[in-house]
This record gives C-alpha cells, structure tokens and sequence, in this order.
C-alpha cells in the first residue's frame, strides 16, 4: 500500500455535511439546539432580580397588606436613624478635625485658667469719664439704686486685679446684648470699654492683652458655661482652674449650683464676690433667694421661668456659637433636666 503525504500545498480537510444532523428520509437538515451559555446563566441579572423581587412583594401584600405595611414602615424608620446617626458622627468628626489643630494656631494656648466677670448692665454713655454714675449705664428698674454703677467698676476692677496675679490666666467678661433699648450693645463689650478707659487699673500691660469677650450670655450660668467654651476657643484647651467674679450674695448660685450643672471640681473653683450697694442689698438678697431656688429646680435654665427670662434677654435674636468651638462637650449644651447631666466631660477625665 503505498502512503501519500500531504504536504503544506496540499488543499485543507472540508466538512462534507454541515455541522448539523441530515434528515436521509426528508432530504432536509435539521438545526441542532444551540447549548445554552451556562456561563451567562450562571451570572444574576440584577433587573430580573428586582422584578422578581417586587412580584413577591405585590403578592405578600395582597395577602398580608398590614404586616407589609408595617415592616416597610420599620425598614424606613431603621435607615432614617442609621442616616441621622451617621450624619452627627460626620458632624462631630468635622468638628473634630477644624478644631484639632496645633498649638501655633490658637493665640492663647499657653493660657490654662480663666478668670470670668460676669455682666450685670449695659454701658451707654457716650463719655467715658462718668463710668461710676447709674445715669451711664442702662439700668433696670430693680437696679435703680444709688452706688449700683461703682458696683459694676468694682467687679470688673477685680477681675483685672485677680487676672494680673497669674500670668497664666485669661481674662473674660461674659454678657451679651441683654437689654432692647440699650440698643446692640453687650455687657461684655461694655466691662472692656470700661477697662480700657480706667487704663487697666494699672495693669495694662500685663492683662489687656489677655483680656476679651464672651457676648452671648443671657444668664449666670450662660455666664459660666460659655466662658468655658471661649476660653476653648481661644486656647485650645479648657480651664484647668476657674475664678468668677460677681456679688457676695451669688456666691451659693455659682460656687455650688453652676458649677455641679456643669461638673468641674470643686477644688479649682474660685469665687471672689463684692458687696451690692447698701441701698439696694435687702432687695437683691430676695431675688437671689428666688432665683436661687429656681436653678435648683431647673439647673441647667431650659425649663419655665428661666427659659423665658433668657429668652427675654435675647432682643435682638442673636445666633449662639456654641458649642461649635467646644465640640467636646457638646452633649452638655443640649442637656436639659433636673439631674445632673451624665456624659463625660474633659474636666472630669
């Protein structure tokens, strides 16, 4: 038998039938089923997912339509809080990283106390060598007493004193635009006017530069609890110790109520408080005694007569800041109840 080669000019194999089953008895060919992509099937369509997904749905809600209603009803319910708690979250965090900055960035940060003088009136006169007389000063009409304005020069007069005995104190008077016909103007703003007419009482060079405003307080303790977030604001930090100034009479109100509303410890707390004038002490230890009685119902000031006198002080509508200066205790400006608020604080740490 003899074997031929073919070589690579050699013509190529050919199907003499097509890839397909003849059919001898009709003479036709018969197509064969194409093999299904097992691949293709094996991927999910995600559209007929969906429709698949809401034909069970259309049918559990023919059949149960409440029990639907109520599942979808706790589904929304879940992602709103998820969502809510996810954007406070993304808020704190920002707030974390604005204020998280270094030390170069706060133009006191080697400042670690805080002497507050808290506001009692609005200055308006419009000459600043009458500060001591009440017709200077805008003046309630509990307030209309002889010797009441040297009460007001008195206390900031002691803050200055007091702030020029630690070189690591920042000086604050904490009042805002309390009073309608006194027009914009703070009692902050006022006790610094006051101070840089009288030169600083002497001091000028060691405290003025150290000594600013917190314009936003409508009571004593807005006076205490914002001072501690200005003093974070300007810092960096928080107060490792305290001293306010006010009357004698409030001593109890800010030695022991505020103070316990807002945790800080009692051993660097300080009070230093003056006398209120000889006419008008009867009357202001019986308001005290009122007020006194009110924070200890209220302490944190957001309920009943409290909220509405503040609210009262407010004449102008002015924004508050806080606590986007302080984002660290922020928990503790939201708090409102009878007992003392129950988060951390920095101070407590």
């Amino acid at each position: 038998m003899i074997n031929y080669s073919f070589g690579s000019g050699s013509p190529k194999s050919f199907n003499a039938y097509p890839r397909s089953d003849f059919d001898l008895e009709s003479g036709t060919i018969k197509r064969t089923r194409k093999p299904k992509n097992s691949t293709k099937n094996s991927t999910l369509n995600p559209i007929r997912m969906l429709k698949s997904l809401g034909n069970r749905l259309q049918f559990y809600y023919k059949l149960h339509p409440l029990l639907v209603f109520f599942i979808s009803l706790s589904f929304g319910f879940t992602i709103l809080i998820i969502l809510s708690l996810y954007e406070s979250r993304f808020r704190l965090m920002s707030s974390y990283r604005k204020f998280d900055m270094g030390s170069e960035a706060y133009p006191f940060a080697k400042l670690r106390n805080l002497v507050m003088v808290a506001g009692h009136s609005v200055y308006t006169s419009n000459s600043c060598e009458k500060v001591d007389k009440e017709d200077s000063w805008f003046l309630e009409s509990y307030q209309k007493h002889p010797g009441q304005a040297a009460t007001f020069v008195t206390h900031i007069q002691e803050g200055v004193e007091i702030a020029a005995k630690d070189d690591e104190a920042l000086l604050l008077f904490s009042g805002g635009e309390t009073r309608k016909d006194a027009g914009p103007r703070s009692e902050a703003q006022s006790y610094w006017i006051v101070s840089e007419s009288k030169g600083w009482f002497g001091k000028q060079e060691s405290v003025r530069w150290r000594a600013l405003t917190e314009e936003h307080a409508r009571d004593s303790f807005e006076n205490l609890l914002f001072s501690v977030c200005r003093f974070r604001e300007l810092t960096g930090s928080y107060p490792y110790n305290i001293t306010v100034v006010s009357y004698d009479f409030k001593e109890e109100r800010f030695a022991h109520l505020h103070r316990s509303a807002v945790g800080f410890p009692q051993g660097r707390f300080f009070y230093t408080g003056t006398p209120a004038s000889s006419t008008s002490r009867e009357a202001a230890m019986k308001g005290e005694a009122l007020v006194r009685t009110q924070f200890q119902e209220d302490p944190y000031g957001c309920l009943g007569s409290l909220r509405r006198k503040k609210l009262g002080r407010d004449p102008f509508h002015r924004s508050i800041p806080y606590p986007n200066g302080c984002p660290e205790i922020e928990g503790l400006f939201r708090y409102c109840g009878p007992a003392p608020y129950p988060g951390t604080l920095p101070w407590a740490q």
